[in-house]
């Protein structure tokens, strides 16, 4: 019986540590994710934190009592946001580019739609800033698209008329992430791509957004509770699609090939004055990804100044 009794005892006390661990486990999660998020001046709802919690899979009922645990010491809070320590004006900040984003989204459903209407095009997406509602005035609005096999060049080509006819009425379309259905496996695995796509917002194509989150199913291991889309707007449907019928009818043959080679030559002239990151660029038959600017890597630089500071890198 005293045996039974000790066993009982080691068995509770098991249970207790391994608890406190993933409490102790969650807390640090949640102090990694409040920080990635203030590289964007981005303070986050308790809902925020747990669909991108980093690395740990956590109930949002956990999430919340970490937060409770944690604020004021490591973190603030303010008007329902967490933030860190001395960024309470990140709210008015939120705020602002919020306001800011509700003036910019019906343009991103238009011109969506008017992506989805173009030959050859299966999957919308918006992007970047928006897709987190986290711009300012003026900002530009991008979209990852994905077109039929063969005709990325193509595509992106119309796309591009597309875009210079809206940027005369002072609208910035960035179509700058363009892949055909064979190439929906992202070859940059890191925290800032897994954030992009468990951000980004669907507005045709759900087919394909689906195939494309489960072909990346590595980004489960950076965020673990971010399954499926961030928002749900009613499914865009495309402009008349009887031009786009009649386009792929007209170029679904050797003159759309021709002008598919002819199209990719055509960038890859340009490409000898082009330099970038390897991994915030691809180029190819499949791919378009044209983030000059080496965005991702600055990011996951300041981020880790940032855990560095927070004391939250190990």
């Amino acid at each position: 019986m005293s045996r039974n009794r000790c066993t009982l005892g080691h068995g509770l006390a098991s249970a207790a540590l391994s608890e406190d661990r993933t409490a102790t486990s969650i807390e640090h999660a949640v102090v990694r994710t409040v920080a990635y998020a203030d590289v964007f001046d981005f303070p986050l709802t308790a809902t925020d934190v747990q669909r991108y919690l980093v690395g740990v899979p956590a109930s949002l009922a956990s999430v919340q009592d970490a937060l409770r645990r944690i604020v004021p010491e490591r973190l603030a809070h303010r008007d329902g946001f967490y933030m860190l320590r001395e960024r309470r004006g990140l709210v008015e900040t939120r705020r602002r580019r919020a306001a800011a984003s509700a003036r910019l989204w019906p343009q991103a459903l238009r011109y969506g739609r008017a992506l989805a209407a173009l030959p050859y095009v299966r999957m919308v997406a918006v992007t970047g800033s928006l897709a987190r509602d986290n711009v300012e005035s003026g900002s530009d609005i991008d979209y990852l698209v994905v077109t039929a096999p063969g005709r990325v060049w193509v595509g992106r080509g119309l796309m591009g008329i597309l875009r210079r006819a809206v940027g005369i009425r002072g609208t910035q379309l960035c179509p700058n992430y363009v892949l055909s259905e064979q190439a929906l496996l992202l070859p940059d695995r890191s925290l800032f791509t897994a954030n992009e796509l468990a951000q980004m917002v669907p507005l045709t194509g759900q087919p394909v957004y689906r195939q494309m989150r489960h072909v990346n199913g590595w980004t489960a291991e950076f965020l673990p509770n971010a399954e499926g889309r961030p928002r749900r707007f009613p499914e865009v449907e495309s402009g008349p699609r009887r031009l786009a019928r009649l386009g792929e009818r007209a170029l679904g043959n050797t003159l759309g090939d021709r002008l598919e080679r002819l199209e990719w030559a055509r960038f890859e002239r340009k490409l000898s004055a082009r330099t970038a990151d390897a991994n915030e660029v691809l180029y190819s038959a499949d791919s378009f990804k044209d983030h000059v600017d080496g965005w991702g890597g600055r990011i996951l630089a300041a981020y880790a100044e940032q855990l560095a500071a927070v004391g939250a890198d190990g």
